[in-house]
């Protein structure tokens, strides 16, 4: 009979880490800088990547633990997964609070708050089929297909609340710069600002593309079993490095 499973001998330790670092060194940042309502975006999602990943070796990994338990801590990860990915999209939502006005302010909004409940409701249906799963079995594989198919929905539309964040921070940085704000420019200050922006926006929504590709391969509940399974594990990865970026 094979050992029971290690939690560092896998990557959900790693990946747990990851986070738990992040969140070390953005409370060193907060201690050098003082606090400020955007340092809450990398310090809450690096907190659910670190805590959320621990749930998943329990719930996928452990043989021990009571079916029931095993679908509690999988509804809580998928629960922090929502947090960990689709918080990282309110970095763009704070900034754009503070420059947005009007009509402007209202449209953003409006498509933010839309698609964020379209991503948690879709994120919801995932934690329930997974818990069925977890406590009845899937020896068809039609739930493990269900969740794929929910996946290839849950990663677009977060690429896509990226996008358009993305797309009224660089129109309202574009104005500016032509408004001529001299002491600005001379600094760099929109340069800088429109250029980290579309970094962050080609990495979000390079990832949230490629997940919704590789998540679709998968085969057994959270195991890298294929090589679309290790791409999709490597993706997430980096998005687990993300925050340090912010």
């Amino acid at each position: 009979m094979a050992p029971p499973p290690v939690f560092f001998e896998l990557s959900w330790s790693i990946l747990s880490t990851i986070g738990a670092a992040n969140v070390f060194f953005g409370l060193l940042v907060v201690s050098v800088t003082g606090f400020s309502p955007i340092i809450i975006v990398p310090l809450v999602t690096s907190t659910a990547c670190a805590v959320t990943n621990g749930l998943c070796f329990y719930a996928f990994y452990l043989t021990s633990p009571p079916a029931v338990n095993q679908a509690v801590a999988s509804v809580f990860a998928d629960i922090l997964w929502l947090v960990q990915e689709a918080g990282l999209s309110f970095y763009g939502y704070v900034i754009l609070s503070r420059i947005l006005r009007d009509k402007q302010w209202y449209i953003f909004a409006t498509i933010f708050w839309t698609t964020m409940l379209a991503i948690a409701l879709i994120r919801i249906v995932i934690a329930i089929t997974r818990a069925r799963f977890i406590i009845g079995g899937d020896s068809t594989g039609r739930l493990q297909s269900t969740i794929n198919h929910l996946h290839t929905a849950y990663f677009p539309l977060i690429a896509l609340v990226e996008c358009v964040s993305a797309y009224f921070l660089l129109s309202t940085f574009a104005k500016a710069k032509i408004n001529s704000l001299e002491r600005a420019m001379k600094t760099g200050l929109f340069q800088y600002l429109m250029r980290s922006t579309e970094v962050r926006l080609t990495f979000l929504a390079v990832i949230g593309t490629m997940r919704a590709v590789t998540y679709s391969f998968q085969s057994t509940a959270q195991s890298a079993t294929n090589m679309a399974g290790q791409i999709d594990r490597f993706c997430y990865a980096l998005e687990c490095l993300f925050p340090m970026v912010m």
